[in-house]
């Protein structure tokens, strides 16, 4: 869904759920209700698409989730390579089982931006930056989506 078709979708009063996509991994990061701010959340180790797709029903019931943002990892000259297929048909299966308003966002070197933070900002060790990085990356994204909503 591009985005002014996405902006348009959205139900007020809900949040946004973000996902910095991965074959093992999902980040989460969850908006606020009023899509000012983006937290990270957690990260859900990935074992069958359907375990995963329960994961994230789970969380739309448990969060008040009204639509998605998907980390679209661009190559540097901007064409969509593998990964970004993946993240595209991952979509695309989640919306078979919650219908929610979706939408992708472009990531190029949002976990860099993120470690670089977490390393520099927040002087925490490899092992807690790896615990967090997903997630972190997720609200990334998720923060450069709502930015663009107020604007």
């Amino acid at each position: 869904m591009e985005f002014n078709e996405f902006k348009t979708a959205l139900k007020p009063h809900t949040a946004i759920l973000g996902f910095d996509y991965g074959e093992k991994r999902l980040g989460i990061a969850v908006s606020d209700l009023l899509w000012m701010v983006a937290t990270p959340d957690k990260t859900i180790f990935r074992t069958t698409l359907r375990q995963d797709i329960s994961a994230i029903e789970h969380l739309v019931k448990e969060r008040e989730i009204g639509a998605f943002v998907y980390g679209l990892p661009l190559q540097m000259n901007g064409e969509e390579g593998e990964t970004a297929k993946a993240v595209r048909n991952f979509a695309a299966e989640v919306y078979k089982s919650i219908p929610l308003p979706y939408t992708f966002w472009d990531e190029r070197l949002s976990s860099k931006a993120m470690e670089n933070f977490l390393i520099k900002e927040a002087d925490l060790s490899r092992t807690k930056r790896k615990q967090v990085l997903d997630s972190s990356s997720a609200a990334y994204i998720l923060q450069g989506l709502l930015d663009r909503l107020h604007f």
